[in-house]
Order: structure tokens, then C-alpha cells, then sequence
């Protein structure tokens, strides 16, 4: 037997509208403004499919929630063989809408992408997110239309990016990548009061003459 001809549950595009308008306000009175910084691919390894030559030249001022409302995920803060290491994730909700009017027609993006960046200023004292995957159904056809993407982020790792957003504090987060070797080992250890860099490179000198053309060599060919 068919469903009933005398309601139309999935394809009343007013329904869909409304709960779409509700979803903004929800998101306009629970959520955080945040900078989505979209990436700009520079050198494309099609192998490994990375790009060592990212850069980020645009970042776009628009509202999300976040959805993992109890505290970060993914396994937190822990000691390794490398030291303190911080792999916080967490999950933001965006409107599809807002993000076309805000983003899409900006960057010709009709979506969000896997890769792009999130700056939140509330998390971590300002910190930068990495986008590592999209869920355009995270809620499953409300009136038979998706409302949102659900954006799975990991904390950024910085590797030589270069930042040109126009937003100040986004685009000085990484300065030190432009100083001599020295002060940028003064600067991460001002940032990061666990780190010990300068006793790393005074037993250094110890053990490898790095004036030579060739630390490792005992005068022999290369």
C-alpha cells in the first residue's frame, strides 16, 4: 500500500525552508564565530595526494556550533618519544546557506573542503583546526533536504604555510617561520615552556660539527 496522498512530508519546500530558518537562528544563538580560512593548493603531490606548498589567502567571518559539547575528542594530550603531544579533535556545525552566502560565493567553493582551516578563538586560547573530513547527512533529510555540514576537525599542525588572510592575528600566528634559526628556537621555547631547545642544540654541537659540508663524513668520499 503507498503512503498517503494527503501529506507531503519530503518535498514541501516552504517545511524546508522554515526548518532551515529555525537551524540558522539555533545556530546564531548557541554557536561561535568563527574564521573559515580556505586553502589554496601551490604544489600537489598527485601520489601521496598532498600539498607541501600550501597557502591561505582568505578567511571568511561566519557562525558555527559546536557539536561535541562535553569537551574536546580524539585521544587528548599525551607524553610520546617526541614529547607532549596534543591531538585534540572536535566537530562544528555549519549551515549549508550561511555557508553558501558567506563562503561559496567568495571562493567558488560550493562546499566545504577537506583541508581548508577553522580559526576559534574560544578553544585553546586562539588556535587553528584542520578540516579532515565533510558529513553532509549528519542529519538525514529533514522534509527531504539537508540543512547542514557537520565538520570533523583535528588541532593544525603547522609546516611552513604561509598565511596571507588579511585577518592580523590569524596571519601573525606563525611568525617565527621568517626569523634566523636562533630566534625562532627563542620564540618556540617563550610558546612552549616544556620545550628544551636550546639544550638540544648545545649537545648537538657536541656531537656533530654542522660546519662541515658534511656532518657525517670522516673526510672520506661522500
Amino acid at each position: 500500500m503507498a503512503t498517503s496522498l494527503y501529506f507531503n512530508n519530503f518535498g514541501s519546500s516552504m517545511e524546508q525552508y522554515l526548518i532551515e530558518d529555525l537551524v540558522i537562528e539555533s545556530i546564531k544563538i548557541y554557536g561561535h564565530d568563527v574564521y573559515y580560512i580556505t586553502r589554496t593548493v601551490g604544489a600537489k603531490d598527485d601520489i601521496l595526494n598532498e600539498d607541501d606548498l600550501s597557502t591561505y589567502k582568505r578567511a571568511d567571518f561566519i557562525e558555527m556550533y559546536i557539536k561535541n559539547v562535553d569537551g574536546f575528542e580524539g585521544e587528548g594530550d599525551f607524553l610520546s618519544k617526541f614529547g607532549v603531544e596534543i591531538r585534540d579533535e572536535m566537530t562544528l556545525t555549519v549551515s549549508k546557506r550561511r555557508f553558501e552566502l558567506d563562503v561559496s560565493q567568495f571562493t567558488g567553493n560550493d562546499r566545504p573542503l577537506e583541508g581548508d582551516l577553522i580559526y576559534l578563538p574560544l578553544a585553546r586560547g586562539k588556535s587553528l583546526w584542520e578540516i579532515t573530513f565533510v558529513d553532509h547527512e549528519a542529519i538525514f533529510y529533514q522534509m527531504g533536504e539537508l540543512q547542514t555540514y557537520d565538520l570533523r576537525l583535528s588541532l593544525f599542525e603547522y609546516s611552513n604555510e604561509t598565511f596571507n588572510t588579511g585577518v592580523e592575528e590569524i596571519d601573525n600566528m606563525f611568525d617565527f617561520k621568517e626569523t634566523t634559526s636562533n630566534t625562532s628556537i627563542e620564540y618556540l621555547e617563550t610558546q612552549d615552556t616544556l620545550a628544551d631547545n636550546f639544550t638540544i642544540e648545545e649537545a648537538a654541537d657536541d656531537i656533530i660539527d654542522f660546519s662541515e659540508a658534511n656532518p657525517f663524513s670522516e673526510g672520506g668520499r661522500w
